[in-house]
């Protein structure tokens, strides 16, 4: 599975140390795909997606499926790219539509200000 340590932050208020892993994570590993070739980009997907949602046993999510929360990302394989670094926040290159719980979160590549993440505690 692909995972992140980077905590809950937001661009405006980002901390030192985790703009990196919390921005960066899933952006990089699509491009590998695209500049290593090591894994289909299918396979990366689903190890973002539907595995860790199975794993943790989050029965609604992780698929874009009736009755299921809508988290979507849109992303250019072509061109998906991290531009963090631990001394400067980016977006991403080449995402230009996120929509959590079925809202819109980036917009043209422009964030909406739209924050409708929720916290899942376990158990589930």
């Amino acid at each position: 599975m692909v995972s992140s340590d980077g905590g809950g932050i937001t661009p405006k208020h980002p901390t030192e140390n985790y703009i990196g892993q919390a921005f960066g994570t899933f952006p990089r590993s699509l491009s590998w795909v695209r500049e290593k070739k090591v894994i289909k980009l299918e396979d990366i997907v689903r190890r973002m997606t539907s595995m860790p949602a199975r794993t943790l046993g989050l029965k609604d999510r992780g698929l874009i499926k009736e009755g299921f929360w809508a988290d979507i990302t849109v992303f250019n394989p072509h061109t998906v790219q991290d531009r963090c670094t631990l001394e400067k926040f980016e977006f991403p290159e080449g995402i230009p539509y996120v929509i959590i719980n079925g809202q819109t979160v980036v917009d043209d590549s422009e964030h909406t200000g739209a924050l409708p993440g929720k916290i899942i505690r376990y158990p589930l």
